[in-house]
């Protein structure tokens, strides 16, 4: 899974990290759980959670009493990832086709390629919400 991960553009300790927070019978590791069990140094492990944190691939929770964070994985909240990932895309296609409209006419090739690319998000735009709709009904 470290590796799946680590091809999906993350650096080695975060792959590793999201693995192991997916495979682990524990739902919830500590720092020093983390970093002795993939066997990395604190300073890797400590930066490979700060960005996992930053980014929302992962989260902590604290217990009454302790000092310690937990950290684990976010697939509960899979679906709000997925509603900040269409947002995203909503974003990403808008400044495209803002970027289409001053670029020099010049370059018909690239600007065609930009238009399918624009075509393209926007036909997700259209069917993913109504995917997801659909996916809802069947898993009630």
């Amino acid at each position: 899974m470290g590796v799946y991960m680590e091809k999906s553009g993350v650096s080695p300790a975060q792959a590793r990290i999201m693995g192991l927070l997916l495979i682990c019978d524990e739902l919830e590791l500590t720092f020093e759980e983390i970093y002795e069990t993939l066997q990395i140094s604190k300073s890797a492990a400590s930066s490979a959670l700060n960005t996992l944190l930053t980014s929302e691939r992962i989260e902590y929770i604290t217990r009454p009493g302790e000092r310690k964070r937990y950290f684990r994985n976010r697939i509960g909240q899979w679906e709000d990832d997925f509603d900040k990932r269409f947002q995203h895309l909503l974003k990403v296609s808008q400044l495209m086709k803002e970027i289409l409209e001053v670029r020099t006419k010049s370059t018909k090739d690239f600007n065609s390629k930009l238009q399918k690319a624009i075509n393209f998000m926007e036909f997700l735009q259209g069917e993913l919400p109504e995917l997801h709709k659909k996916w809802k009904k069947l898993n009630k």
